[in-house]
């Protein structure tokens, strides 16, 4: 049984009175530890997919396994606890708490998880590089140093599966490769599964496996 399982997905919203189908019957398979990338143009449905696979956004149609779950049908606090426990987070735009500390930020996921993880969080604050730079709140860091907060928080319950939505997408090419080098390096150090969506053919190549979204379907 693979890790991640999707079948028959399919997500639609409503613009106005006309109904737009972003995913339109997404089969597919991912494997524990795989690196996998969802690519396509924009609007064709990846983040759609990434949020739906995640447990973010509940599929209209269709099931999500992992570990052998159907996420959708775990009762909400079940799902709740899931998601804390198994899965980590990587969004475009950071989300960091901007009243907290780089700390506070990365302690979050197991605070909710009812741990303390002071020294858990310090030392993968300083895996990427960040060490002195605890007690600094997010507007006092650069874009990179964001996202690579925002690593460190996502990998701070080492979960099984880490989602990351465009992690390099504002970020310039060198700042970008050090994030990206960064997630690998740590999510390689706790055998997590990757998968991310980006627009960024050359990136993808990184990955063990690229699967390009058109039109809210796999191609091939």
């Amino acid at each position: 049984m693979s890790l991640i399982e999707a079948n028959e997905l399919h997500r639609s919203y409503l613009l106005g009175k006309k109904k737009l189908e972003v995913l339109r019957g997404v089969n597919l398979e991912v494997e524990a530890g795989e690196k996998v990338f969802l690519c396509g143009p924009s609007g064709a449905g990846k983040t759609t997919l990434m949020y739906t696979l995640a447990g973010l956004e509940r599929p209209e149609q269709g099931k999500v396994t992992i570990e052998g779950k159907d996420i959708y049908r775990l009762p909400p606090k079940q799902q709740a606890n899931f998601r804390n426990q198994t899965l980590g987070y990587i969004f475009q735009s950071f989300f960091l708490l901007p009243e907290l500390s780089a700390l506070e930020n990365v302690m979050i996921p197991s605070l909710i998880g009812g741990k303390e993880t002071r020294e858990r969080a310090t030392e993968l604050l300083t895996l990427v590089g960040l060490g002195e730079r605890l007690d600094h709140l997010p507007a006092e860091l650069s874009g990179g140093e964001q996202q690579r907060v925002a690593i460190a928080r996502a990998l701070s319950n080492e979960p099984k599966i880490i989602f990351a939505d465009e992690p390099t997408g504002n970020l310039d090419s060198r700042n970008g490769a050090e994030v990206m080098r960064h997630l690998f390096d740590l999510s390689d150090r706790i055998g997590a599964t990757l998968v991310i969506v980006t627009h960024d053919r050359d990136l993808a190549k990184t990955g063990d496996r690229t699967l390009i979204v058109t039109d809210g379907k796999i191609e091939g």
